[in-house]
């Protein structure tokens, strides 16, 4: 640790706890109790009800829990298809030319995800490749804004697989497939689930770009909560909130403990 002193560490870890607790769990709280209140025009809501959670899984909020989960799954997957596939071509070349073409695989991370939108919108509205008003143009929003996280996560995967127990595979007669399906992707399985559920987050939980490209019929459930918040239904807002919170964070526990098998 980088302080020594007992009483400096009591000091720096009730800080930490504070700014945890008035950053991160103060809203949360804030969130949960406008989901539950009836009214909330005073210091405290008043009234409990489930009816927003209720409302939250059928109508046009269910539809939007179902395209997040449809777009999340889609773009993850191929994301995460890419990434691995460019990870494991990567490592034929140099350590130089490695560095420099990863750096164009970790260059989607670093725009904006509106300009992506943006981007997105104007190459594929036109041409031979108009995708705009369709499903798979928030697919390929996606696609773009998750990618450079899986190649990431898979990448590092790669380092910390000695290349010995390839080398071994091969000195026993195992063609460069066998090895690959038999040795190296069950090795890398654990990373990859990462990758899929540091992936799977990020989509479902995606807005800049998706509210300038989603189609009519494909309402992320980001997108609903943005526009319930913009007409003040705050407390509809709040109880998709904690859906979309709960929903992510039970398919991320999920997906690691399938990767600590």
């Amino acid at each position: 640790m980088l302080v020594w002193s007992p009483i400096a560490r009591k000091v720096m870890s009730t800080v930490a706890v504070m700014l945890f607790a008035v950053f991160f769990l103060l809203p949360l709280l804030v969130i949960l109790l406008s989901s539950l209140s009836q009214q909330w025009n005073g210091f405290l809501p008043s009234g409990v009800t489930l009816d927003h959670f209720l409302s939250a899984f059928r109508g046009a909020a269910w539809d939007s829990l179902f395209a997040s989960l449809v777009v999340g799954f889609a773009a993850s997957l191929f994301a995460l298809v890419c990434g691995s596939w460019a990870a494991l071509a990567l490592r034929q070349y140099s350590a130089r030319l490695q560095k420099r073409l990863a750096f164009i695989f970790f260059l989607p991370s670093a725009v904006p995800s509106v300009s992506v939108g943006l981007g997105i919108l104007v190459a594929f509205s036109q041409g031979p490749m108009q995708m705009n008003g369709t499903l798979w143009i928030v697919l390929a929003a996606h696609f773009v804004l998750i990618s450079a996280f899986s190649f990431s996560n898979v990448s590092t995967g790669l380092a910390r697989i000695p290349a010995d127990i390839e080398n071994v595979a091969s000195s026993l007669g195992a063609s460069p497939w066998y090895r690959l399906r038999r040795v190296t992707l069950p090795l890398l399985m654990p990373w990859m689930l990462s990758a899929l559920a540091l992936s799977l987050s990020l989509s479902m939980g995606e807005l800049g770009a998706t509210v300038m490209i989603y189609p009519p019929g494909w309402t992320t459930l980001p997108v609903t909560i943005f526009s319930l918040t913009d007409r003040g239904s705050i407390a509809e807002s709040s109880a998709l909130t904690i859906v979309l919170v709960a929903v992510i964070l039970w398919l991320t526990v999920k997906l690691e403990r399938l990767a600590k098998r």
